[in-house]
């Protein structure tokens, strides 16, 4: 499956044309992880997002811990929060299969792709807003 359906797959995106989907594509790679692997600390600098394709992870924040699986992103807060630090430790429950995208890239594509940019606008304050909640 291309990089394009595996982000069709993920509500975040189900809306974005053809087109949109193969320009923001481009800058993703796919990576894998074995089971208990670390994808992100938290308090380290936010270095990129990962969008989950297989298998399921758990974020830990707050004392709190959430599943996730395909479909859903992690690593987005810190892109866009001014401080760029990781709010959150995320682990490989199973073995993970992932799409991958770099700061860099990130940061054009939010300027450069509107409808991408309201998208993780809208999940880093809902992600926030949640973590928030759990005070």
């Amino acid at each position: 499956m291309g990089v394009p359906d595996l982000l069709r797959r993920s509500p975040h995106f189900a809306d974005f044309d053809d087109e949109t989907l193969e320009r923001l594509s481009a800058p993703f790679s796919e990576v894998e992880f074995p089971a208990e692997h670390v994808l992100i600390e938290p308090r380290t600098p936010g270095a990129g997002l990962f969008v989950i394709c297989d298998g399921t992870v758990a974020a830990e924040a707050r004392g709190r811990q959430r599943e996730l699986g395909p479909g859903d992103v992690v690593g987005e807060i810190s892109l866009l929060e001014e401080d760029g630090l990781r709010r959150a430790r995320v682990f490989a429950k199973t073995r993970v299969t992932c799409l991958a995208l770099g700061r860099t890239d990130f940061d054009r594509l939010l300027s450069e792709e509107p409808q991408f940019a309201d998208a993780m606008r809208k999940l880093a304050s809902e992600q926030l807003a949640e973590l928030e909640g759990s005070g």
